[in-house]
């Protein structure tokens, strides 16, 4: 039976439609920007992915404005306005709590919410998201080649875009959500919706979400790029992320592995969603320090002297590592490997190094200028012969490679992890695209500015 269609009013007096299935603990699916809740419902696709998560549950699901049954006359695609249409919704269904689920350019208006409201969000989970629409365009290229097609071409994106989102191979599936997106809304509304989108911009709010949030991410999916959902998950307090494979950003391939991570959040079962245990990849800053010109330091003290250097050196950084939460991952004579739950401890640790190594070397007869590198991302984790813990991996090993671009006294840093601290208080300059040994494609560095001004 098709679900009753219902209309709220949002604070600048726009119509927002909207529909309820199901019963028991409410979750709302954020639209993505346009939508049309009721030819969704005909599509047997949607369908399901709706009637499946609403097994045991109340869904909420409604259209954006500018599209679907909502008010289509509209001109303000903002973030505060779409926060204001899903205000809208869950005080018109005096929803007390309730668990979000988001995706893509949704992603930030429920963590606008979220924040303003944490009373309110029980869960939030994200799919296939980001923090700045800044940021998706910078790290995604088709994601700019597509918004020139937009504003040329209208049909010839929705098709071009609907193969994208669902892959080349998908033939008729993509050719008919690209006839759904025509339906959705006209060209212009689109075209305001995301050009909008490309503006919201949500990172400085990621630290302060109390709810707790599952991100979850395709792997191969062609846009957002999984870093985005990395940086969205490890910016977030105690956040979890979950990596799935495929390609599609669609929810409904391998749909039960989709659900299942979604009942273990929730907390199906008894079970309390905080403390669930979750198959996730843990994200991790990585952080390597290399003694400059070591080997011709040895060469001109003499081994024991050298040492006697390479000591203190060694104590500083163990002393840098303790007071910002570092764990030391291993040493490699005259540099460490450390890992970090937080960027921003990272990148603080790395300056308190610097600050560290500058004082001393004012007064001592031989300086230390150590390189510093970081780089963040999903290591595999084990453990070598001897029981202790190791971590591999591309993530890993561009964090070395970074760390050899340094100059003795400089911190340079991946464009990761730059993106992770966006809003804070750092300093970055940007070095340009540089090419890695064991790296197809130049890589983007920024230097980290740590001494003191005045």
């Amino acid at each position: 039976m098709e679900p009753r269609i219902q209309y709220a009013k949002s604070k600048d007096g726009v119509s927002i439609a909207y529909w309820t299935i199901g019963e028991g603990q409410p979750i709302v699916s954020v639209p993505f920007i346009v939508s049309h809740i009721q030819l969704e419902w005909h599509w047997p696709n949607f369908r399901n992915w709706y009637e499946s998560l609403a097994e045991n549950r109340k869904l909420i699901r409604y259209d954006s404005r500018g599209s679907g049954l909502s008010e289509r006359k509209v001109t303000d695609y903002s973030l505060e306005a779409h926060v204001q249409d899903l205000e809208a919704v869950v005080d018109r269904l005096e929803l007390q709590s309730f668990a979000l689920f988001a995706s893509l350019a949704a992603g930030p208006i429920a963590v606008a919410y979220a924040v303003r409201h944490p009373e309110r969000v029980s869960h939030m989970m994200l799919w296939c998201s980001f923090a700045s629409g800044s940021d998706l365009l910078l790290r995604s290229p088709q994601v700019n080649a597509l918004r020139s097609l937009l504003d040329k071409d209208f049909e010839l994106w929705t098709e071009t875009v609907s193969h994208v989102a669902f892959g080349w191979s998908a033939g008729e599936e993509a050719r008919r959500f690209a006839a759904f997106m025509r339906e959705c809304a006209s060209a212009e509304s689109v075209r305001a919706a995301l050009h909008a989108s490309d503006r919201f911009d949500v990172r400085a709010d990621l630290p302060s979400v109390q709810s707790p949030t599952l991100v979850i991410h395709r792997r191969e999916a062609a846009y957002p790029n999984v870093a985005l959902s990395q940086e969205l998950a490890s910016a977030i307090p105690n956040a979890s992320l979950i990596v799935l494979e495929g390609t599609t950003i669609a929810p409904w391939e391998n749909q039960e592995e989709v659900l299942t991570v979604v009942d273990e959040f929730l907390g199906e079962g008894g079970e309390p969603a905080a403390t669930a245990a979750l198959p996730v990849g843990d994200i991790h800053t990585i952080l390597f320090t290399d003694v400059e010109g070591s080997t011709a330091l040895t060469q001109r003290l003499g081994d024991s002297k050298a040492r006697d250097l390479l000591r203190e050196h060694e104590r500083m950084v163990r002393e840098a590592l303790k007071s910002h939460g570092g764990s030391e991952v291993k040493t490699m004579g005259d540099g460490f490997m450390a890992s970090f739950s937080s960027a921003t401890k990272a990148l603080e640790c790395a300056i308190a190094m610097q600050r560290a190594f500058a004082e001393h070397n004012e007064s001592a007869e031989e300086p230390i200028k150590v390189r510093v590198g970081l780089n963040a991302g999903e290591p595999i984790a084990e453990e070598d012969p001897d029981g202790r813990s190791d971590l591999f991996g591309t993530a890993v090993i561009l964090a070395a490679r970074i760390a050899a671009k340094a100059e003795g006294g400089e911190i340079l840093t991946s464009d990761t992890v730059r993106g992770l601290v966006a809003g804070k208080r750092f300093l970055f300059a940007d070095r340009g695209d540089t090419a890695l040994r064991g790296f197809e494609d130049p890589v983007r560095l920024y230097e980290l500015s740590w001494r003191e001004e005045g």
